[in-house]
């Protein structure tokens, strides 16, 4: 500061005034929309996955939520690569459909519009169980 500026005198706030005032607001930036998936989903989501850690093929998970998509990735062991992700990306709702399940090299195992339909790609061939 200059000699020759004015000191602007402090003014505290007043009692019961929220500290969101519009000059508060007016340089902050607004909050990014976020794709998420919701409980419907996460039902179904984590069923599979309930299953899947049952017979002991799964461990661990983990869920990111971005600005373009939401992703379920699924892993063996939490130090690897995920094994497969469950992604929703809500750009591609009228082409492709907004979900699709990802193997580890990027192919593309499932896509569709409904994700109960999808997530049957990890439903194992049935087996014949002789006593």
């Amino acid at each position: 500061m200059s000699e020759t500026e004015p000191i602007v005198p402090f003014r505290p706030r007043e009692p019961g005034a929220r500290p969101e005032t519009a000059e508060a607001r007016s340089w902050a930036a607004p909050p990014l929309p976020r794709v998420a998936f919701d409980r419907k989903e996460l039902g179904l989501i984590l069923a599979a996955y309930g299953a899947k850690v049952a017979q002991g093929e799964w461990r661990d998970y983990a869920l990111d939520f971005g600005a373009a998509t939401a992703i379920f990735s699924i892993f063996r062991r939490s130090s690897e690569v995920p094994l497969y992700q469950i992604v929703k990306d809500p750009r591609l709702a009228r082409r492709q459909g907004q979900y699709a399940v990802i193997a580890p090299g990027g192919l593309i195992m499932k896509r569709g519009h409904d994700l109960a339909q999808v997530l049957r790609v990890f439903r194992g061939k049935p087996h014949l169980v002789t006593p």
